[in-house]
């Protein structure tokens, strides 16, 4: 069974692995502003049945976006979401002070390892265009 939205005045919220995921600020430029530079690069996708029947509804209402778009903007906004769902994983490291003088260590846990990944990648991409 698909995972069920909910819908107040101010977002659409996904739940997501028991996060939620707030899509107002896309909704609002898929309203008002063209879409950003993509990249050569092409991904192909087979989405299940309710997903493409919902993504067919978003072009439905925002005739200007072509569904493409529309589902980059929202892989966009859910890869924001999973980095910042990723959880700290304190390590052995003191990398700074807070403002009271406490430690902070350093993260051992998938975000460096993931931001240091995406930085690699983009960098391959970048060239390869």
């Amino acid at each position: 069974m698909p995972p069920r939205f909910l819908y107040n005045a101010q977002f659409f919220i996904f739940p997501y692995g028991g996060a939620l995921v707030k899509f107002k600020p896309l909704l609002d430029r898929w309203k008002k502003d063209p879409a950003p530079v993509r990249t050569a690069k092409e991904y192909s996708i087979r989405l299940d049945l309710d997903d493409a029947a919902r993504l067919h509804a978003l072009g439905e209402l925002f005739p200007g976006q072509p569904i493409e778009a529309m589902v980059t903007d929202l892989l966009h906004v859910a890869l924001d979401e999973i980095a910042a769902a990723m959880p700290y994983e304190r390590g052995p490291k003191v990398i700074s002070r807070d403002d009271h003088g406490d430690p902070v260590y350093e993260d051992i846990g998938l975000t460096p390892r993931f931001v240091d990944l995406a930085r690699q990648f983009k960098k391959k991409l970048k060239t390869s265009t």
